[in-house]
Formats: structure tokens, sequence, C-alpha cells
């Protein structure tokens, strides 16, 4: 019996459950993190240019490419451990090395993705991040100690993660030389595996996060723009049972008003969809970290509660005004089309009684015409059969008078009956 044939796609559905495998990391080491993003919508994204900024890194190193059509890859560029990933609307880097500078988070550990090759990026940088990966201090008070000499305390959240595996900290600052940075502090006997989960689940809670205030952005410049069709829609709706302007012209600025509405939904649609998802994934970041908490110190949970959720409750009011808007707007061009149909059925109205007015005098006149011509007929009538009878009459000594007088009434009659019929019969 022949095997059953395989769906097509079968094989690469199940690749896709493994496409991006957490590293593994030994500790201490250091990581070093970039995201970078072309500043235009994912669909007109040229991924091939990604490649070949991956080639150009793997060149320098003499390592190995990545096969075609990738969008992962992990190789090796000179003392450090690459992993390449090509994501729907970015691309990050991550290269991880073993040991820590004696400087914490020295800005020198960033050259091992060299100054010149990123300058080159066919995008900008999104996100730039250093990784400190040490061991746990002796006590705790040291590692607080620690945190507030490398971090802003005021912005600081650290917790403890995964079950008691690690402590992480950071103060989602920029620092000076370009880089925000997070601290692991890795308990005795976690696995090199669980360690990578935790650095990696850093990295996506910080590119989510700057992918998610994008929206943030977009949403000020989309505010303002509203602010400028509000008043416009809003002095339209109020004068809808106004006799000025004409519904008409009012129709048409409220249809243009409704263009420029569904204009900005589709060009902020995408953005504030990627928000949502994006704002998802950071929230599910951090509940997979398991958070808790050290000493009365904020958690990456709080943090986000207190200075990240605002903003994306600020984004979803904008996406929230202009879906109001643009139905606030159909309602009302609904309401004129309303009154124009009205105001128009009414001079159809007039229109037509006008129509019967007319049709009334045309019957009268009609009827005139129709006495009129029934004496025409009657006379030529009379005349002809003044003719054939005229031998009759002679005969008879009937004179010519009395033969047309005789005629008269009858023929008269006659034809007015044949009239009436004929108008009976057509109405």
């Amino acid at each position: 019996m022949a095997p059953i044939p395989d769906h097509p796609l079968r094989y690469a559905t199940v690749n896709e459950l493994h496409a991006r495998p957490f590293p593994a990391l030994e500790v201490p080491s250091t990581a070093v993190y970039v995201a970078i993003k072309e500043p235009v919508q994912a669909q007109n994204r040229d991924r091939s240019k990604d490649v070949a900024h991956l080639h150009d890194l793997l060149d320098r190193h003499g390592s190995a490419h990545p096969q075609p059509g990738a969008t992962h890859f992990q190789g090796t560029i000179g003392r450090a451990e690459l992993k390449w990933e090509s994501h729907t609307e970015f691309v990050t880097y991550t290269a991880f090395s073993k040991g820590l500078a004696k400087r914490p988070f020295d800005p020198a550990d960033a050259e091992i993705l060299p100054e010149d090759w990123l300058a080159a990026a066919p995008g900008k940088r999104l996100t730039s991040v250093i990784i400190r990966v040490a061991h746990m201090p002796d006590s705790e008070a040291d590692l607080l100690a620690q945190l507030d000499d490398w971090f802003v305390p005021e912005s600081l959240a650290v917790a403890r993660v995964v079950d008691g595996a690690a402590v992480v900290a950071g103060d989602f600052r920029i620092d000076p030389a370009g880089h925000m940075r997070f601290a692991v502090f890795v308990a005795p006997g976690t696995g090199s595996r669980r360690v990578g989960r935790i650095v990696q689940r850093l990295c996506e809670i910080e590119t989510y996060r700057a992918m998610s205030m994008l929206g943030l952005m977009r949403s000020r410049d989309l505010s303002a723009r509203l602010n400028a069709l509000d008043p416009r829609l809003s002095a339209l709706v109020s004068g809808l049972d106004n006799a000025e302007p004409a519904p008409e012209a009012a129709l048409h600025d409220l249809l243009t008003i409704s263009a420029e509405l569904e204009s900005l939904a589709v060009q902020f649609s995408f953005r504030f969809g990627a928000t949502a998802a994006y704002e998802a994934i950071v929230n599910q970041r951090i509940e997979v970290l398991r958070e808790q908490r050290i000493e009365g110190r904020q958690t990456f949970g709080e943090f986000m509660m207190r200075r990240y959720d605002p903003a994306m409750r600020t984004v979803k009011s904008a996406e929230s005004r202009l879906q109001g808007m643009a139905e606030r707007a159909q309602r009302a061009a609904e309401l004129l089309r309303t009154r124009v149909d009205v105001e128009r059925s009414a001079q159809n109205q007039k229109l037509l009684e006008s129509m019967d007015r007319r049709a009334d005098l045309q019957l009268r006149l009609q009827r005139t015409v129709e006495g009129l011509s029934t004496v025409a007929i009657s006379y030529y009538a009379v005349n002809l059969l003044a003719y054939l009878l005229e031998p009759l009459a002679h005969r008879f000594h009937i004179s010519h008078g009395v033969l047309l007088a005789g005629l008269v009434p009858v023929v008269v009659l006659g034809v007015w009956l044949m009239v009436r019929r004929i108008r009976n019969h057509l109405d």
C-alpha cells in the first residue's frame, strides 16, 4: 500500500514551531542586542537588504551564510555567538560573548557589532541593549547596592524571576553611549538554557515595548488631525436642522470629512493593530517571568503599569476617537440624506400637482375642442347628405332649405352620440 501523501506545508508548519530556539548562555557572559527597523510600512519592506547586511557582517569574520529564504540564523563571529532574526517589521542581531568587562556595561562591549557596519544598516536603530549576566552576589544587600550604583533608582525595576532562578534589573533608560542596560544575576544551579530564555525575554520586552510606543507617537499625530476635523464635524451636525447651508452643500462637506476620516483609518489601522499585538506580547513576556518582589522595589510589571500602560491607553483612546468620529459622520450623512430625500419628495409632489392641474386644463380644452369638432363634422355631414338626398327631395317637391333644416338636428345628434361613445370607450 502506497504511503499517504503529506500536505505541502506540513513540514513548514512544524518547523515554524522551532524556528527561533533560545540561546544557551554560560555565566558570566555579556549579550549585545540591536533591533533595526526600516522607516516604511511592513508590506513595503525589502528583506533582501537585511540579508545582504547580515552577509556583510558574516563575511568580515569568514562565517557561513544562512540558507536562502531563512528568517533566523545562528553562527559565530569572532569570539561571539551571533543570533539573527527577521521579523515582520524589524530585524534583530544578538551577540553573546563569554566573560564580563571590568567596567560594568562598558560601551566597548557593543563594538562586537562594528559601528561602520551598523551605520550601513538598511534602516534605523530601534533599540540597543547591553545585558550583563553575572553570578548572584553573596547577599541581597550587595546586589541592591550594585543596582543602585549602576541604574537610576527612581526608574529601577528589579525582581526575582522564574521561581528564584535569577534576579533581573533595569531602568529602561538610554545611557550616554546610546544603549539600554539590563543586569541578570543568576542563582547557583540554574541551567544555561534557562539563562538564555531569561535574557531572550528581556530583549523581547524591550523590543516590543519600543515597537508599541511607535503607536503612541502616531496617535499624537492622529490626535492633532482629529482636533482639526472635530469642530468642522460638530458644526455640521449641530446645523442639521438649519435652513443654511443648503442640505446638498452640507452633505458635500460632510462627505469630504468622512473621506478624510476613512483615509486616516487606512493610514493608522496597521500601526494601531500592531501596537495592540506588541502590547500583548510585552505583557505576556513579563507574565512568564513570574516576578517576585525584592525588598519593596518595583517589579517590571509595576513599572509597565505606571509608565507603559498609560501610553497604550492613549493609543487605544485615539483609535476609539477615530472610530467614533467616523461613525458620527456616517450617522450625520444618513440624516442629511434623509433630509435631502424628504425635500426632494416634497418638490416632486408639487411637480405632480402642477402636472395634474395642467392635465385638467388640457382635458377641459379637449372637451371644448370636441364640441367644436361636433359642429364641424355635422356641417360637412349635413352637406354631404343634402347632396345625396336632393334628387329624392325634388321628387317629393321638398325645397333645399327645408331638406337642410330637417337634416341638421338628426346629423348633429348622431355625430354627438358617436363622439360621446368614442370618448366613453377611451375613458
